[in-house]
């Protein structure tokens, strides 16, 4: 034990170090991206030609990294070849261009896809059997996604958590919580030298006392939350699936999306549709405070599902906790819970039921809104991960065991088959 630690140590701590740094820049990038879209509103207008220019980019330098955080955890499942440098400036230039020119994306992919990045390339200088290779990759995993959150327990548990439905790879639980803390510390050394740099504060302002009436509520409120994730997840998927088969060249895809996108900016009007574009981080922010219109979830889910579904880059994440947190502020008003605590069960229920981690969500609600807060959010997130399905945002997550304890669907029963099989 002594041993595997000393080795797994200072593994863990470069590539907290790397995915920190990552992150930091990741954010300052966004952060000046955000703030010139919003100075400068004729770039959206622009949002399909750099959809091409991105496409172009991706075909000709980027075509075996193009899969992103699915590539990520294929090489977990089954590593074969390491993961090249270039994923990492690309994804960063990607999302910066998606975000600075209006497409509705999020961070956490690009934070998963530099840590794990990062992480590969001490493969081969330390020869790592494929073995300790996955455990780099989920250590890079960790680090990515919990510095560029600021949740570093959350991080930690998300590498090992979004690998499988019903599994979780115990064997790298040190690297992965080291790695998450350190890249954490790192991103926040950050801030002095890099504007932008920082993580929003969400506030829940009330919560009631536990009794049956408050647990049936959120559990009502968890089966809601986890029916919008399935509907996100299978409305990109389609959307991903039907470009493929209309649009042969993957480059011409974004141009359709962009399109798309500008359209419905304009055609409804920037000032009712400014705040579905980017992060959405103010209406986030103001889901826990003030009453919001009813249908801002559906909107974000829209925008998000078509920048996404036809090749932008960034993140679904960021978005899912937008659509998350106006759903509960709609909830509030035919569902008797505070509306800044259905904003942040939300907030963290819908990414549960979408990328199939129940764990690792509850504990970002610890971290963000406190344990009270994160009591209710728990059952949110076990609700909403039963009630989402099998499939999720991540095409490459596999089917360890079946949600629900029962008899599995044919496709289903096959799936799990070939991976047994593949294991062998």
């Amino acid at each position: 034990m002594i041993r595997h630690l000393l080795r797994w140590i200072p593994i863990a701590c470069y590539v907290g170090i790397a995915a920190g740094t990552a992150s930091a820049i990741l954010l300052a990038s966004l952060t000046y991206a955000t703030n010139l879209r919003e100075s400068h509103t004729w770039l959206i207008l622009l949002l399909a030609p750099v959809g091409w220019l991105m496409g172009l980019m991706y075909r000709h330098f980027g075509k075996t990294v193009e899969a992103g955080n699915n590539l990520i955890l294929e090489q977990i499942h089954d590593p074969k070849d390491v993961i090249p440098f270039r994923m990492t400036p690309l994804i960063l230039i990607g999302t910066f261009l998606t975000h600075v020119f209006g497409g509705s994306a999020g961070r956490e992919g690009t934070a998963v896809q530099t840590g794990a990045s990062l992480a590969d390339q001490l493969t081969r200088p330390l020869r790592l059997s494929p073995q300790n290779r996955r455990i780099l990759l989920m250590t890079g995993v960790s680090a990515g996604f919990g510095s560029v959150f600021g949740t570093p327990l959350a991080g930690g548990v998300f590498g090992m958590e979004v690998l499988a439905i019903g599994a979780i790879g115990y064997d790298a639980i040190a690297p992965c919580f080291l790695a998450a803390f350190v890249g954490d510390l790192v991103t926040r050394a950050w801030e002095p030298i890099l504007p932008g740099i920082h993580h929003t504060v969400y506030s829940v302002s009330e919560v009631p006392g536990f009794n049956v009436r408050t647990i049936l509520y959120a559990s009502i409120a968890g089966v809601l939350f986890g029916l919008v994730a399935m509907l996100f997840a299978r409305l990109t998927h389609a959307i991903a699936s039907t470009m493929r088969r209309l649009i042969r060249r993957s480059e011409v895809r974004p141009v359709m999306g962009g399109l798309l996108v500008t359209t419905a900016v304009f055609g409804i009007g920037y000032a009712h549709t400014a705040k579905y574009l980017g992060l959405g981080i103010p209406t986030i922010v103001a889901a826990f405070h003030t009453h919001l219109p009813f249908y801002d979830f559906a909107a974000k889910l829209v925008f998000t599902a078509v920048t996404l579904g036809t090749g932008f880059k960034g993140g679904e994440v960021t978005p899912l906790f937008f659509i998350g947190a106006t759903m509960g502020n709609a909830l509030s008003s035919v569902i008797p819970l505070p509306a800044s605590l259905l904003a942040g069960m939300g907030f963290v229920a819908v990414f549960a039921g979408a990328a199939n981690t129940p764990l690792a969500s509850t504990l970002m609600a610890m971290e963000l809104f406190g344990a009270e807060a994160g009591a209710y959010a728990a059952i949110a997130c076990i609700l909403s991960y039963l009630f989402s399905g099998h499939n999720g945002i991540y095409h490459a997550q596999r089917i360890r065991s079946n949600k629900y304890a029962e008899q599995l669907p044919l496709t289903l029963e096959a799936k799990l088959q070939s991976e047994e099989n593949a294991d062998r």
